[in-house]
């Protein structure tokens, strides 16, 4: 077919055109860094409030997001039939709150066998929950470590149970999350140690803010430690209350271009809780924005 120089010039012209748009995009893409996103967990300020409730306030208030604490007003537990499930699923799906997953009490530390077995089906049956419930992930935590057993051998044990849920959780498309919790497990280089053991990559390490995040060299040296293997999830307090330094915190996150989930797990009992929240959303937007 033969071309004209007129249409050779409009061809020509068409082309530029799309290899400046692709080059526009590419380079818009390059410059748009993860964002942080920020929810809540039922800890205290959700604990009374019904699903409905819960919900509303949350869209209300900017939470994007919500961790569930089992044994709360808003009943979401293994004990619910497939419809109660599909009705929660269909309560977040259409709202603007993502249901992020489960605050369980799931622990690992147990000197009795029994006991660790009994933790691993439970959080199996949080799991199964969560998948049908349209969940991303499973909270656990080690709750310490036991008189009269050798640290290194809790640490392992907390380990391989994580390993078995963690493959678990894959097989339903659900993240298990380690909160930093506990007396004597919550200091980092503890966790580093339960980590290197629970090498399963669907594990993660759930940051929680805790005063051991600043011992021994610091929080910047802790947070080193932990960093290759953080979960999409990190609970924080009231972020304007306390003298954690959440804006270096929060400089550390964007450094290493975190785009997980910041969950407000609040310990004070304000009046107006929804004012509190939208507050809060406040704080966190300008910690965000200074640590950029």
């Amino acid at each position: 077919m033969l071309v004209t120089r007129r249409q050779f010039l409009s061809l020509s012209a068409a082309a530029s055109s799309v290899c400046l748009l692709s080059v526009s995009r590419g380079r818009a893409s390059e410059s748009v860094q993860p964002a942080m996103k920020l929810g809540l967990v039922t800890y205290l300020w959700g604990r009374d409030w019904d699903l409905p409730t819960l919900i509303s306030n949350c869209e209300q208030t900017g939470m994007r997001g919500v961790e569930l604490r089992t044994q709360h007003e808003h009943g979401v537990e293994p004990s619910l039939s497939v419809a109660e499930r599909r009705d929660v699923r269909k309560r977040f799906t259409d709202s603007s709150v993502e249901l992020v997953g489960y605050g369980s009490n799931a622990q690992f530390h147990e000197p009795d066998p029994d006991k660790v077995k009994q933790n691993i089906e439970l959080t199996k049956a949080y799991i199964k929950l969560m998948h049908d419930c349209g969940g991303t992930g499973v909270k656990v935590k080690p709750n310490g470590v036991p008189k009269d057993v050798a640290q290194e051998r809790t640490l392992e044990q907390i380990g391989h149970a994580l390993n078995t849920v963690a493959a678990f959780g894959a097989d339903y498309g659900q993240r298990i999350r380690l909160e930093v919790h506990g007396r004597g497990t919550a200091e980092l280089p503890i966790v580093r140690k339960i980590m290197d053991v629970a090498d399963h990559p669907n594990v993660g390490v759930c940051w929680n803010c805790n005063d051991t995040d600043l011992a021994g060299k610091g929080l910047e040296d802790n947070f080193k430690l932990v960093q290759d293997r953080l979960a999409d999830i990190v609970h924080v307090r009231e972020l304007n209350i306390g003298d954690y330094p959440y804006a270096k915190l929060m400089r550390l996150f964007t450094g290493i271009e975190y785009s997980g989930w910041i969950l407000l797990e609040c310990r004070t009992n304000p009046d107006d809780r929804i004012a509190a929240l939208k507050e809060q959303k406040e704080v966190f937007e300008r910690l965000v924005a200074d640590a950029r």
